[in-house]
């Protein structure tokens, strides 16, 4: 299975990314956990609390990955994809930009990943902050955005970089080009 991960800083159009994708191929998309979690939380999170979005972007990753066996078949290709908004990599690095470390077992799950087929949509924080309650960084996109890709690098993932006007349509090209 051929995993496609939209990753970068806070709104950088990976949600959008990954919706249009979904429907371009037809199927689902793993959501960023941070955001349910958060929602639900009644306080402000702290450090303790990304380990638990990490579990449960973990599970919400493999858990769609299982569903995806039966009715939803990409309708350019037989070869199955899974798409995912953002991963544990965009929680280890906000762990280490905001807090200064990260929980080991974030970092061993990174590691085992790096043995299965994940392609990285890099997406550039080159459209306009949109401010959400859960969003905390309109002036550190840029920074942000290099230590993604310095780590995606560093990991040795396939990774492109999804900016301007055409991300969507870059993506797709992408993506039906590897498969």
């Amino acid at each position: 299975m051929l995993k496609i991960i939209a990753t970068g800083p806070e709104s950088s159009g990976k949600t959008t990314v990954c919706k249009a994708l979904s429907e371009h191929f037809n199927i689902p998309f793993s959501k960023e956990y941070a955001r349910e979690f958060l929602t639900n939380l009644e306080r402000e999170y702290n450090q303790n609390d990304l380990i638990k979005i990490a579990e449960g972007q973990f599970k919400s990753e493999y858990r769609i990955q299982e569903s995806e066996g039966g009715n939803h078949k990409p309708q350019t290709t037989n070869h199955k994809l899974s798409l995912h908004d953002t991963d544990l990599i965009t929680i280890k690095i906000w762990s280490n930009y905001k807090y200064g470390n990260c929980d080991k077992w974030i970092i061993e799950q990174i590691e085992k990943q790096k043995s299965e087929k994940r392609i990285y949509l890099l997406c550039k924080p080159d459209i306009p902050w949109e401010a959400d309650p859960q969003r905390e960084n309109p002036n550190d996109r840029e920074e942000l955005f290099e230590i993604h890709k310095q780590e995606l690098e560093n990991l040795g993932h396939t990774y492109f970089v999804v900016e301007g006007e055409s991300r969507v349509e870059k993506s797709i090209s992408e993506i039906l080009n590897l498969i």
